[in-house]
């Protein structure tokens, strides 16, 4: 356990830290909804959530290095007529896990995968997971770990609140689980990003739906495997007073923590996403 002297310096660290910094402004941050980047694991692309105003269109959008810069976003070969969102890699970069309400499915939002050739950037044809993970009610943000799990957040599981937070094992067909109540409670608890040590676990709590005081917590992973007590991010993290959540990690800049939120007077969107140092 850290000493409270470590706790202070952490967050002495983090408060002393410039407000967020907007993800390429003009590339990724635009005057849409910009929420929760997916990084390839070889640094050269990235993807992420966009809400056109009005919120009809829910798409996921790619741009890849080009040159000394970055491409014009452009929907991901995949993306359909119907809400497609909360891409996430895996580990490996060989596939993306994203969740969709497009026809076939269980019923509401559920999860599914595509395949991806690391080394065309080419994606496949997307696969529904299936009964294991997926209910008739709304599954999202899925996020595959090192280690085979998918961490992601249903309503239709059962649990302690409205979206809670679950882990399954993508190599069988144990039942999932929940994060337990240090992590979930009576409200919304979705959009989890691990960070770079493999155990902090960063997600997003609040009520989602009345867009208040939706903040970013974190809780960490003990040896038993459970999560501990959960705690409010600090500043600079949590630069709004309605919505903060879609946090990321980008494996190539593991000091670096991506969010999304609306802060108005940092970005040029209704909702962009920024990055911080990761507490």
């Amino acid at each position: 356990m850290p000493t409270p002297a470590f706790v202070v310096i952490i967050l002495a660290g983090l408060l002393a830290a410039g407000p967020p910094t907007p993800l390429l402004p003009g590339i990724v941050d635009s005057p849409d909804t910009e929420v929760r980047p997916a990084f390839s694991p070889d640094g050269r692309c990235m993807l992420w959530g966009s809400i056109g105003a009005p919120k009809t269109t829910w798409r996921i959008l790619q741009t890849c290095r080009e040159g000394a810069g970055w491409s014009r976003p452009e929907a991901v070969s995949f993306d359909g007529p119907d809400n497609d969102f909360d891409p996430a890699f895996s580990p490996d970069g060989r596939a993306v896990y994203f969740f969709s309400n497009r026809p076939g499915g269980q019923g509401g939002d559920d999860l599914y995968v595509v395949d991806r050739d690391p080394a065309t950037g080419a994606f496949g044809t997307p696969r529904n997971l299936g009964p294991d993970f997926n209910t008739s009610g709304d599954e999202w943000a899925p996020t595959p770990t090192a280690d085979g799990k998918l961490i992601f957040s249903s309503d239709g599981h059962g649990g302690l609140g409205k979206q809670d937070l679950f882990e399954g094992d993508l190599t069988g067909h144990a039942p999932v689980r929940g994060l337990g109540p240090e992590v979930n409670g009576p409200l919304d608890d979705f959009d989890a990003a691990l960070l770079a040590d493999g155990r902090t676990l960063v997600f997003a709590s609040g009520d989602l739906k009345a867009e208040t005081r939706v903040t970013l917590n974190s809780a960490r992973r003990g040896d038993d495997g459970r999560f501990g007590p959960r705690a409010v991010l600090a500043p600079p993290i949590n630069c709004s007073e309605a919505i903060n959540n879609g946090p990321a990690i980008d494996p190539r800049r593991p000091g670096v923590l991506f969010y999304s939120a609306y802060c108005p007077a940092l970005g040029p969107g209704r909702m962009d996403i920024f990055e911080v140092p990761a507490p």
